[in-house]
This record gives structure tokens, sequence and C-alpha cells, in this order.
């Protein structure tokens, strides 16, 4: 560009602007102004959306194909489709009547947060690029350290969700505990781990092969002497044990295996120590939690997710490590265009912690909520999903023909209809037909897993939506529901 032309950069066309791309005040203000009119709108009319609605998703889908465009659309347009046409075709994952999966929460403060991470856009992978923004970062995770009982000295790294927390863990402790050759390492979790587990060994170089599933217990933990007899095994054949997985909150019961015993077995074999806690670990918030989660403080590594326990938006997921050298032993590659890195302890480049070097500025979702309302708000919160979850518990209990396959051990508890002298085949279509039952209502929306063969519907509550009087709707539909499976049989 010449210097006349920087000078005196060319007026707006008769076309539009000359620079589009810088929005004008106006134009942003509008923008704002018009996605908080439709965000408003969607939340005030929530709690009566459909839970599941995708009938037609494969049409909607195709017909939002296209090539690359050319020219523009009108801003009015583009939240049109999105709001009422994609919107409309989903499973209502912010509503108070998700009880399926595991709950993300999506609190609106998260969104404002954003807003302003992502239009000031700084870059917080380096300390030196804005001390003030990764310190927030830095708080934040040593919040979650104090959380779960980890000493000064543990360092913490927010992530895309639990799968790459769990990878980022794992990675640490092969390079912690094994030599560079090490295909020989061994892994342990039981059949109850979530699969992220499983993935994460695959993308750090294990073959299949060499992850040792445990079986676990009639309470779905792991049976520890089985992981015990595995281990002296694989030692005798030459082997090298190196990583044991707990659940501090199975996704399919929220079972706790025993964690001081699994610490104890660790420390003995000294084996690295990690805890997947993404579903359950902010549990240990509450008292109740801190009971059940006894040991937690003594693993040598931890995942959670605060868009579950903490209610936040989808992609806000975190490891803590109790070693805080040991992410930056695991992840540290030198190069020339990097600026100058640290070796103080207090100013943390997140970059040498994980295997992200670009990375948005996520700290602020969770800074701001927990900056406004303290911890004490999200501890009672969470106490309420306990409380939810057992009053649901009991009141299936009394339901004829119901039986409580899994009591509730954190926030989920699993069920089912029974049938005297039905096979398992039987039970399976006739849970099925249940549970599509209770969900069509659309007051609530329920989902499944498999327990030792076993076809159970799963009731999990972790959003800061749901209350009571969506818990009470919910076990009306159930009762329905059965009663609707009875009087059809009776005709039939």
């Amino acid at each position: 560009m010449s210097k006349a032309e920087t000078e005196n950069p060319p007026a707006e066309s008769a076309t539009g602007p000359a620079h589009p791309l810088e929005l004008s005040e106006e134009t942003l203000r509008e923008m704002v102004e018009g996605a908080t009119e439709r965000i408003v709108e969607h939340l005030r009319t929530l709690p009566e959306q459909p839970l599941s609605y995708t009938e037609g998703g494969a049409e909607l889908a195709r017909s939002l194909r296209e090539d690359l465009p050319e020219s523009g659309q009108p801003y009015s347009e583009l939240l049109e489709l999105v709001f009422e046409r994609c919107l409309s075709l989903t499973y209502n994952t912010a509503s108070p009547g998700y009880l399926a999966f595991i709950p993300g929460g999506g609190l609106p403060h998260a969104a404002v947060a954003d807003l302003i991470a992502d239009t000031v856009n700084r870059y917080v992978g380096v300390f030196v690029a804005a001390p003030g923004l990764v310190q927030l970062e830095v708080n934040v995770t040593r919040w979650f350290c104090q959380m779960v009982g980890y000493p000064e000295t543990a360092r913490g790294l927010l992530t895309t969700g639990g799968s790459l927390a769990n990878f980022t863990a794992l990675y640490t402790a092969r390079r912690e505990r094994l030599p560079d050759n090490f295909l020989k390492g061994i892994l342990y979790c039981s059949d109850q781990v979530h699969h992220s587990i499983m993935k994460a060994a695959m993308l750090a170089g294990f073959p299949e092969g060499n992850i040792r599933v445990v079986p676990s217990d009639e309470h779905c933990r792991m049976q520890l002497d089985a992981l015990k007899e595995q281990i002296e095994s694989d030692r005798e054949s030459d082997l090298q044990p190196f990583l044991v997985v707990g659940s501090a909150g199975t996704v399919n019961t929220g079972a706790i295996d025993d964690l001081v015993a699994l610490a104890d077995l660790a420390a003995e074999q000294e084996l690295w120590f990690h805890v997947d806690g993404a579903y359950g670990g902010f549990f240990v918030l509450t008292e109740r939690g801190r009971e059940r989660f006894e040991g937690l403080d003594r693993a040598d590594s931890i995942s959670l997710d605060p868009h579950k326990g903490l209610f936040l938006p989808y992609g806000t997921g975190c490891l803590v490590v109790r070693d805080d050298a040991a992410l930056k032993r695991a992840h540290h590659v030198a190069a020339a265009y990097m600026p100058p890195l640290q070796d103080d302890l207090e100013q943390i480049d997140f970059s040498e912690s994980s295997p992200e070097l670009s990375r948005d500025f996520r700290g602020l979702r969770v800074w701001l909520p927990l900056k406004m309302h303290g911890v004490g708000v999200f501890r009672q919160a969470l106490a309420e999903k306990l409380d939810l979850a057992q009053w649901a518990c009991d009141e299936l209990s009394q339901i004829d023909g119901i039986e409580i396959v899994a009591e509730p051990q954190l926030s989920i508890v699993a069920f089912r209809l029974t049938r005297p002298g039905s096979s398992e085949a039987e039970l399976e279509v006739l849970n099925r037909d249940l549970q599509q039952r209770i969900n069509d209502k659309q007051h609530v929306f329920l989902t499944s897993t498999n327990l030792d063969g076993r076809y159970v519907i799963r009731i999990c509550v972790l959003s800061f939506r749901t209350h009571l009087d969506r818990m009470e709707q919910c076990l009306e539909d159930i009762r329905q529901a059965v009663q609707e499976i009875s009087e059809d049989t009776y005709s039939s």
C-alpha cells in the first residue's frame, strides 16, 4: 500500500464502507442488542420448550448445506436462521427438564464473559503477553486445587473438557513414570470408567492391549483384589504398570471408587494415581461430597469439568496436578520465535503445561460467576442436586414394578421396570418402551445405559435450573408411563 493510500484511506463507496470488517459503533451495538433480545426471549421460554425434538433433523441439515458465500446476508436473517431453524431441532441441554447423559449448565454470566474475552482477544498462552489476565485464570485453577485439598505447590490448567484433561494427565504420567521406549507400560481402570480414558491412552501411543479393564463390584466400584492380581501378573510378565485411574463419579451411575485404597495401592506400587472427577469432582464442595471423596487429595492428577459441576457452558474443563513441575516437564518444547518463558512458579505460561499453544481466554467465564456469587452459592446448588437425586430414588422405589438398579452415590439414579419371568431381552424392550413414553411427554428427557447386561434408565440431576418442581413432574410422568404400559398389557 502506498504512502498516499495509507494517509488517505479509501472513502466509503456506494456499495458499503471501505473496511466492512471494522464494524461501526452503531452496527456493533445493533448486533449485540439484537442477539440479546433473542437470548432473553429464548431463556424466558426455556422451561416450556421441547426437550428432545429432532425429527426431521437430517432434512434440516441437508437444507442448510451451501457453497462458500461470496457476498453477505443481513444479520437479522442470520439470527433468525440460528434461533428459529437450527435451535428448533436439538436436545434441549439447557432445560430444567434435561436429566439425560450428564447435563451441561450454560450460566449466562459465562456468555457475557466470553463476549468480553473474545472482543479484547488477548493472548494468554504465555504470561508476558497478558500478566493480569493470565493471573485471573491462574487464580481459578488454584481455587480448584484448594477445592480438592491440594497443597500450595499444585498447579492446574483449563481445558476444553474432561477428554483433553484426561489425555493431558495420562500423557504427563507416561512422561513421569516410563522411559522413552514406553510400550511395556500398562494402565488400569474399571469397566465403568469414561471412554475418554481409553481414547487418551491410544492418543498417547499405547496399544489397546496395554489397557487393563478391571471388573467392578455390585456397586459399580473397581474391584481392588482383581486390580492387585492384574498388577502382579503384569509385573511377572516383565511389563511396566505405571498408572491407575479411579473414578470420582462414573457417568453410568455416579459410582465412586475406593479412593483411599487406590491411593494406598498406587503409593505401594509406585503408580501414577489419576482420578476422573469430570462429572462428580465438584461435589467435593459439599460436606457429603468431601466425605465420599476421601482420598481424592492424594491423587497425582484430577480431571474436573466446570461445564458440569459448576454449571458453565460446554468447552470448560480442567486438570489439576499435585506436582506443579510435572506438567512443564512433560510439555516443554523450546522455540526461537517464542517470547521469554517463565521459571518463576508464580508466573505461569499455559503453553508450557498443555498440548495447546493457541488457546482462548477461557478463564474469564469461570472467574466472573465465581467472583459475582462466591463459592457458597455453587455449594448450595450442588447439595440441592444430591437431595433431588435421593428424593427421586425414594419416590421410584414406591412404584410397583420399579427396581432401583443403582442408588445415588452422587446425583444419578438408575432404575428399570421389571416383570416376573421376563428375560433380559424382554425387559429391554419393556424399558425402551417406558423410556420413550416418558420422553414423549416432553417434560423431561431421560437416557439409558447398560449395567451388567441390563438395560436401565438413568436420571441425572445436574442443571442449575432443575428444582423440586421439575423432579415432581418427572416422577409423575414415570408413574403415568408405568400405568399406561400396565393398561396396554391388560387390554391386549
